[in-house]
């Protein structure tokens, strides 16, 4: 029935979050992605193991690139203004935070990058074929990726 608590609940929807770059606090993006880390694999075997492989362990941890989508307005050149302040080792470095909201806009997991800078930015692509809006990009490097649960 309509209104009654769900005995099996579903899974956690994707589509209502918020970004925060450090100073430049939060900005509406339509879309999120590589949000995830790894380790590298180191194989070793010594030269006399009675077994014919090798051991995997695990090495230094990575984190990959964050892509950021959003709409592109008339006035806002927030991104592009981002990513020129980017010299030669003198970018401040912030902290970006990604939430996956509930319905009552309270974060339910929280993603945090450590020392993020802007490495790329892209305008959007023009098709006079399509009806579709202009979306422009910002991919950020960072040295670490933490997760949260609410």
């Amino acid at each position: 029935m309509a209104g009654e608590k769900q005995e099996s609940p579903w899974p956690v929807p994707k589509f209502h979050f918020k970004a925060t770059i450090g100073s430049k606090g939060e900005i509406a993006f339509q879309e999120v992605s590589g949000l995830d880390t790894e380790y590298d694999i180191i194989e070793y075997r010594a030269g006399n193991s009675l077994d014919f492989s090798t051991v995997k362990m695990p090495g230094l941890k990575k984190a990959s690139d964050i892509t950021l989508k959003k709409g592109m307005f008339k006035s806002d050149s927030s991104l592009f203004t981002y990513f020129n302040e980017v010299k030669m080792n003198t970018i401040a470095r912030e902290t970006v935070t990604i939430q996956l909201l509930d319905e009552e806009h309270n974060p339910m997991f929280t993603w945090t990058l450590k020392n993020a800078f802007p490495m790329k930015v892209s305008g959007t692509d023009m098709n006079a074929q399509n009806s579709e809006v202009a979306v422009e990009e910002i991919v950020l490097a960072h040295e670490g990726l933490s997760f949260e649960a609410a």
